[in-house]
């Protein structure tokens, strides 16, 4: 069987060429860095979001005298000088309901040494009350209500549960997508101490 030597070559050209476009995407992560550290080294986004759960339970509040101990609101630049760690999470979101009492322990560890652990709910109105279910749930850090998801893509956040770290000085120090166990956590914390 002879064939045309120009065919082959045109065939074996295509077929080099389909190989190095594939190897090129596949090292696509390497070059760009992984999703989860997109926003590492920049400074936290600022919102102010409808606190639904435990408000008092922010480290360092102390209201004034006369003055209800529960907020209503929470602004990211009310925290600045604390490390603070928000949990992006949703009442739906099975992974999220499996991080939620990790999140609870590392917050009532480091509460009284000015660590700030939030969650950022994500839920529609018609998914899920995170306020009722950090109640039901035993969660004693608080809760804050992003309905609209303006926060959540101010983060990049992209799936559920997202943990972003925050320094003293608002910067953002880590991000980790997927649920994050109690020792990575504590490391975290640590690097922003």
């Amino acid at each position: 069987m002879n064939g045309d030597p120009r065919s082959t070559q045109t065939t074996l050209g295509a077929l080099a060429l389909v190989l190095v476009l594939l190897g090129g995407f596949a090292a696509l992560p390497r070059l760009f860095g992984h999703r989860e550290a997109a926003g590492v080294g920049r400074d936290a986004p600022e919102f102010s979001l409808a606190v639904v759960a435990n408000g008092g339970a922010v480290a360092g509040d102390t209201p004034p005298p006369g003055a209800d101990a529960t907020r209503k609101t929470l602004r990211l630049s009310e925290l600045r000088g604390r490390p603070v760690v928000l949990d992006f999470w949703a009442t739906w979101c099975p992974p999220c309901r499996a991080e939620a009492p990790i999140v609870d322990q590392v917050s009532r560890r480091w509460r009284d040494r000015g660590v700030v652990v939030l969650g950022v709910a994500t839920d529609t109105p018609d998914q899920g009350d995170p306020g009722a279910y950090a109640a039901s749930h035993g969660l004693s850090y608080p809760i804050v209500h992003d309905v609209t998801s303006v926060t959540s893509r101010a983060y990049d956040v992209e799936s559920l549960p997202t943990l972003v770290v925050i320094s003293r000085e608002g910067r953002i120090t880590a991000v980790r997508t997927g649920i994050t166990d109690d020792a990575e956590i504590e490391k975290l914390i640590r690097q922003v101490l």
